[in-house]
């Protein structure tokens, strides 16, 4: 009896043993497929850009004012970099850095402000998961290369001021060429890694983006799942980005400072006093609007007020650069109007 029991206990552990086996295959297969409909899902999301819940008559005049914005701003970082290139006067490092500076603003107001003017046309905007993805993608890589960009320049204008013996020797082409190299990758890396942080979270509530593009806290609330750790890391990349750099450049200029003020030649402390001043008002602005919107208590947010100060830094501010690095310095008028000469020139013949 013992024997026949040990004999029909064999193939019933081994029917248990095949009913656990294919049970278990049935649940992963299944779970799988849920990813993979959780993933289709999350392709298929599509957002509303809500923009500015105002009357269609304030909308349109808001088109048409930043529409002309968009056109200063566009046409004069466009001067500053067709200048700095044709005129041999501005081959130098602190222009190169201008011109990168410029070149990264008309790529950062091209992925934000053609989207805002089409939020001031409609009471709403569609935007796929992976158009989104894409403009966040590139605003904060653009961003985050124009934060070190500026960390570079103060850089320069150190060296420039308070070593200027060594200046040339120093700051080579081949280093002005690394440094910059250095901006993209650092600026482009972050954003990387900070999209796909965000993008990879489920989406399965509201999908209405109450903002005029797809900035991280607007987007980041849309998710259905638990971001506490997201927005730690988000904290940590914008400290990195924003505070670290901000904070390096405010110690630059004491010693710059320090520096213009022990310059005897009036006007080579007046030259030196300009060039710094327009670059420390640019980094203010920069950094300023940047702290406020991503660096504060998450109790203190306020998407309408952070509407308001996200026009100001991806309208207005870019326009001003322009005018702020041209308006007191000679060279650079001295420049254009060269540049303006040759090619009235050339037309003529």
């Amino acid at each position: 009896m013992l024997f026949s029991a040990n004999v029909s206990l064999v193939p019933n552990l081994a029917l248990c043993r095949f009913m656990y086996t294919q049970t278990f295959a049935i649940l992963v297969a299944e779970c799988e497929m849920d990813v993979e409909q959780g993933r289709n899902k999350s392709m298929d999301v599509e957002f509303f850009i809500l923009g500015f819940n105002t009357s269609r008559t304030l909308r349109i005049i808001c088109f048409a004012l930043f529409f002309f914005m968009l056109l200063i701003t566009l046409s004069g970082h466009l001067a500053i970099v067709v200048i700095s290139v044709l005129d041999p006067a501005l081959n130098t490092p602190m222009y190169f850095f201008l011109r990168s500076l410029s070149f990264i603003e008309i790529c950062y107001t091209l992925v934000i402000v053609p989207k805002m003017l089409a939020s001031f046309l409609a009471k709403s905007t569609r935007i796929s998961l992976i158009a989104c993805a894409a403009q966040m993608y590139f605003f904060i890589a653009f961003g985050g290369a124009e934060c070190f960009l500026l960390v570079v320049m103060a850089y320069d204008r150190y060296m420039a001021i308070c070593n200027p013996l060594r200046y040339t020797l120093i700051m080579s082409r081949n280093l002005c060429m690394q440094l910059l190299v250095a901006t993209y990758i650092s600026g482009f890396s972050i954003s990387l890694g900070l999209t796909l942080l965000i993008f990879t979270l489920p989406f399965c509530g509201s999908h209405e983006i109450n903002h005029f593009f797809c900035d991280i806290p607007p987007v980041l609330l849309l998710a259905c799942s638990d971001i506490s750790m997201n927005e730690v890391a988000v904290f940590f990349v914008c400290m990195t980005n924003l505070l670290i750099p901000f904070l390096l450049i405010l110690i630059s200029y004491v010693f710059i400072g320090h520096s213009i003020v022990r310059i005897k030649c009036s006007e080579g402390r007046n030259k030196a006093f300009s060039t710094c001043v327009a670059h420390l008002v640019v980094a203010l602005l920069h950094y300023g609007c940047a702290i406020f919107i991503y660096i504060r208590p998450k109790a203190s947010y306020s998407l309408n007020h952070d509407k308001v100060v996200s026009l100001i830094y991806t309208n207005l501010t870019p326009m001003l650069y322009p005018i702020i690095y041209s308006l007191r310095n000679k060279e650079v008028k001295g420049a254009f109007k060269r540049v303006w000469e040759r090619i009235f020139v050339a037309i003529a013949k």
